[in-house]
């Protein structure tokens, strides 16, 4: 290290001026590391909001959805499709292009509830099915938000489900009149199941009867009817699979969570 003495100024002032010198230098030295020491967290910060970020687009796992998933819908214990209005607008779609002459459909026997086909063959189908169809239409009615922990419902052949009203009366969106005899299923229990599956790599959720449920899907949970409202439902149903497939979830499974469950308060009953 080279030094420059001032022989104009004492032995003593020279002496200072490098004292007062190195003062500064050290200031400038600690701010420098104080400065690093920042650089160095804030780096660290963003790269693991980089990682973060780059982890969660590795867990969407995106997958095709299937024609019915824009309805409500589940498969029976006999593996047969049943779809289920979400509105007025579904409810019309139902009834006018997706129910066919071999198909038989169900709605519980109170207004306000969904239009419901069982894909069937000539009008057939197992009666653990036609009970599961029965318990679908009046999970998702009305009755769901009522005080009573039972509601009936019936089914009918496509042909007995018409848009013609009575002489004198209209027929507004998602209307229809039923003419002939109803087969009734009486005092049904107000519960469902909702449960994960694997769906092409990628998790789905599916909700419906109980019986069907249990048979098609993993980490099934029994709901009935209760306080708990969609939102907070939703969450806890969300970090409950998470922890049973013991593997981060795609957003949209929770929303997927949101659009099975039945409209109004509900509660978990049990495994």
């Amino acid at each position: 290290m080279r030094i420059e003495i001032d022989f104009q100024e004492s032995l003593e002032k020279n002496a200072d001026r490098y004292y007062e010198q190195s003062k500064k230098a050290k200031k400038k030295l600690a701010g420098l590391k104080d400065a690093i020491i920042k650089l160095e967290k804030e780096t660290e910060r963003k790269q693991v909001a980089f990682q973060t970020k780059k982890d969660s687009k590795q867990i969407v796992k995106k997958r095709s959805r299937d024609w019915f998933e824009k309805f409500r819908w589940f498969f029976t214990s006999d593996s047969l499709l049943v779809i289920g209005g979400r509105d007025a607008k579904t409810n019309d779609w139902i009834v006018k292009k997706f129910l066919e002459k071999g198909d038989l459909y169900f709605h519980a026997d109170l207004s306000g509830a969904p239009h419901c086909v069982l894909k069937t063959k000539n009008n057939k189908a197992p009666e653990q099915s036609k009970q599961e169809a029965l318990a679908f239409s009046v999970v998702f009615s009305r009755a769901w938000q009522s005080s009573s922990s039972i509601a009936n419902a019936y089914w009918v052949l496509p042909s007995q489900v018409s848009k013609k009203a009575p002489s004198g009366e209209s027929m507004g969106k998602g209307a229809f009149m039923i003419y002939g005899k109803r087969n009734y299923g009486k005092k049904i229990p107000l519960e469902c199941g909702i449960g994960i599956e694997k769906k092409e790599d990628a998790w789905r959720i599916v909700s419906g009867p109980l019986s069907a449920i249990q048979k098609n899907a993993l980490h099934v949970l029994k709901l009935g009817p209760g306080e708990m409202e969609k939102g907070p439902l939703s969450k806890k149903l969300f970090k409950h699979f998470e922890f049973k497939v013991k593997e981060k979830l795609s957003p949209t499974v929770l929303d997927e969570i949101i659009g099975a469950l039945p409209t109004g308060g509900s509660k978990i009953i049990g495994e």
